[in-house]
């Protein structure tokens, strides 16, 4: 998603080189940045973490989001990056900049993270969908690299052939790892003769899935592949996402082993909201971001705090809208909120009073956050 220069949290930016600019498909291309040794520690990530870059558009500036699809024992940061249309403000990524040339880039930054096991045997399953793939293969090869006892399966969706981006790393990977890596294609606007490689990821697909593909389990006869399944990894579009985990959760695995990231705002809760509060109505909220100070009154709690607040056009930090990336995290200074199940928040956070104002219902009539100091 493009965010706004305003509407993003403060990033730390260092100018570093572009040393390799590649066309991989006809609308997906790869940025390679070198690292230069006094800023290699800034610049260390985990597998699944992306980085900001700054750039101008039409005299405009921007500030965009894109995973790594390195691994974090690789060398430099590699970018995956899609133009959606015309005009689309990272076609000036694309055709203003060349090898050389030097591009101010954040220090790695998010969450869409898992604990590393090298000791255990662990199933891992990852869903993409388009330009979705970038953090997953950053996953996967890290996790190939480091856990000689997991197996992976990984089902990436493109419109059509042409379209899917990274094939051949993808392809080299499965070659070099073939007893541990297995890889599925869909595609939703091509006949291959394969109907159950035709069509969107959804809930239906994965159910085909399990019962067509995780089912048989060489390595324990009395189970199938999908009672193995110890993490999911999911990155795409918002309705991918919310019907490939709510499916993944109705067929047992636990939500705290989905784990999902989003490419694009999205303003629908990914699992559906169970928790029931009492309306509170006329609610005074008064808010600091940016050094500012911020005061109104809500009609009511209908809404979650960053919903009303953007709707009443104060400047607030945003970006999934569905509790995945952590810009509109924020302290609780005063009163009370219904914070729904999030992706993002440690218990730790929690615990100090922090929230994320896009999954908290207000349930007091007075309400302070403080967005600069959490």
């Amino acid at each position: 998603m493009e965010n706004q220069i305003h509407h993003a949290r403060q990033y730390t930016f260092h100018s570093l080189k572009l040393a390799k600019k590649q066309q991989i498909t006809k609308n997906t291309f790869t940025l390679a940045f070198e690292i230069p040794a006094d800023l290699r520690k800034n610049f260390q990530f985990e597998a699944g973490q992306y980085v900001g870059l700054k750039y101008y558009h039409q005299g405009e500036l921007y500030i965009k989001d894109f995973s790594m699809t390195n691994a974090p024992h690789e060398e430099g940061i590699v970018l995956g990056i899609k133009i959606n249309s015309e005009e689309s403000s990272v076609r000036e990524l694309f055709e203003q900049y060349s090898e050389g040339d030097f591009i101010e880039v954040s220090e790695p930054k998010g969450r869409f993270t898992i604990v590393s096991k090298p000791h255990e045997f662990r199933t891992i399953v990852g869903f993409a969908a388009g330009i979705g793939i970038t953090p997953l293969l950053s996953h996967f090869k890290h996790i190939l690299h480091t856990e000689p006892r997991t197996r992976l399966f990984l089902f990436y969706g493109n419109k059509d052939r042409e379209s899917v981006a990274f094939k051949d790393v993808l392809d080299d990977l499965q070659k070099q790892h073939s007893e541990r890596l297995e890889i599925h294609y869909f595609y939703s606007r091509e006949k291959i003769g394969d109907r159950l490689s035709e069509g969107r990821l959804d809930e239906k697909k994965l159910h085909l899935i399990i019962n067509q593909i995780l089912h048989l389990d060489d390595t324990d006869e009395e189970s199938t592949v999908w009672d193995a399944v110890d993490e999911v990894l999911i990155c795409g579009k918002g309705p991918m996402i919310k019907s490939i985990a709510n499916a993944c959760h109705q067929h047992g695995i636990l939500k705290n082993n989905i784990h999902f990231e989003l490419f694009e705002e999205y303003n629908e809760d990914i699992y559906p909201v169970e928790v029931k509060f009492p309306l509170v109505e006329n609610i005074r909220v008064s808010f600091r971001y940016n050094g500012e100070q911020y005061e109104t009154v809500l009609e009511n709690n209908k809404n979650k705090l960053l919903q009303s607040l953007s709707i009443l056009k104060f400047p607030v930090p945003f970006s999934c809208k569905s509790g995945i990336c952590g810009s509109c995290e924020c302290r609780l200074q005063e009163g009370k909120v219904e914070l729904l199940e999030n992706e993002y928040l440690t218990e730790n956070e929690e615990q100090k009073g922090n929230i994320l104002a896009c999954m908290s219902y207000a349930l007091t009539d007075t309400i302070r956050l403080d967005f600069d100091n959490v």
